[in-house]
């Protein structure tokens, strides 16, 4: 039985007080088992959120895939890991878009975040024009294969994959739970073909586009769906504590 998992991404949204009366207003209204809730934060308060965050579980929106050198604004994992946080997006779709990163890129980031000891959250999904070309399938699997090449998954409750469709971040559209559904369950043969069902079956797939409580019930109740990465929602108190709570009652 996969455990399942709601985690926000803040996005650059929340200064440190605001983060700070999130995490003390939230974190005791949480469920105690049968999910994972994770908050992945900016980088520079994400120190003070480890420090208050007990059940409320913290990760990184970003790293880069080296180890130290003249980068710039960059982060490493080792710097991430330096904060005590336990997960790291990696590849979301703004990263792709807006700075980007190459398939080949988000490979090595996988890499060295496993390496690292850090939980990626590896996300994937096609835009508007492909989903109507008819390309969902064949763009998923070029990713997956692009960013797995040469990973070991020893522990597969370590890496989590995302399913976002880039048309359903931010624009309040969602794919039905039919669609998402479709989606993740072909992720997961991918992984299977990669890993074997047995490890494929025990990984984690999240749907991130556009989930709030008024849908979050249908999108986990199918099977490959195992909780959200949400954004917006994820920035309001009440709309997290009830996602997560959705995500603990899965059956």
């Amino acid at each position: 039985m996969r455990k399942p998992m709601l985690a926000g991404n803040w996005k650059m949204n929340n200064t440190r007080d605001d983060a700070i009366h999130f995490v003390l207003n939230v974190d005791s209204k949480l469920p105690t088992s049968g999910v994972d809730c994770v908050i992945c934060a900016p980088a520079i308060i994400l120190r003070d959120l480890v420090k208050r965050a007990e059940v409320l579980k913290i990760g990184g929106q970003n790293m880069n895939e080296n180890d130290y050198g003249a980068y710039t604004g960059e982060i490493s994992a080792f710097m991430l890991k330096d904060t005590k946080v336990d997960y790291v997006i990696i590849g979301h779709s703004e990263r792709r878009a807006y700075y980007n990163e190459t398939d080949e890129k988000i490979n090595a980031k996988i890499k060295k975040a496993l390496e690292t000891e850090l939980k990626p959250i590896v996300c994937v999904g096609e835009n508007l024009a492909e989903r109507e070309d008819g390309l969902t399938n064949a763009i998923l699997e070029l990713q997956i294969v692009k960013a797995f090449r040469g990973v070991t998954i020893d522990n597969p409750d370590n890496i989590i994959v995302a399913y976002e469709p880039i048309w359903a971040i931010g624009t309040g559209k969602s794919a039905s739970s039919q669609e998402a559904e479709d989606a993740c369950k072909f992720i997961r043969s991918l992984l299977a073909k990669n890993y074997g069902a047995e490890i494929a079956d025990r990984m984690r797939i999240l749907y991130g586009g556009s989930m709030k409580p008024s849908n979050v019930k249908e999108l986990v109740s199918q099977p490959d769906i195992d909780g959200g990465l949400v954004g917006g929602a994820s920035l309001d108190e009440e709309s997290f504590i009830a996602l997560c709570k959705a995500c603990a009652e899965k059956k």
